[in-house]
């Protein structure tokens, strides 16, 4: 089992940052990518960025290309999402997700690579 536990959501005005931590503990040696994915209220959950431990490989979904960071630090098991020009619509609940073994034959993608998942953490942007 890997659990997973977000930090750093709260209320920021639209154009400002914030930075999302999600720290990983359990059996991480069996997590190969990261994923932050979310949902705002009457949505699907959508993917935002993932990361790959091993080579720090990264995929962004287009709406967040330039304005989002995905990173990790590998020693401390965390992975972090510094979001930069924050628009309205990327308020929501933000879930880190990470993969096993089982489910690497998804695409890093798409939320059935992930087997793990955050609680979540809420980022509200105001406008």
């Amino acid at each position: 089992q890997v659990q997973l536990v977000e930090s750093g959501g709260g209320l920021v005005q639209a154009g400002g940052s914030q930075r999302l931590s999600c720290a990983a503990s359990g059996r991480t040696l069996s997590t190969y990518a990261m994923g932050w994915f979310r949902q705002a209220p009457g949505k699907e959950r959508e993917f935002v960025a993932a990361i790959t431990w091993r080579d720090g490989s990264t995929y962004y979904t287009d709406s967040v290309k330039g304005r989002f960071t995905i990173s990790s630090n590998n020693a401390k098991n965390t992975v972090y999402l510094q979001m930069n020009s924050l628009k309205p619509e990327d308020a929501a609940v933000y879930y880190c997700a990470a993969d096993d073994l089982y489910t690497r034959t998804y695409s890093s993608t798409t939320a059935r690579r992930y087997r793990y998942w955050g609680q979540g953490t809420q980022v509200t942007v105001s406008s």
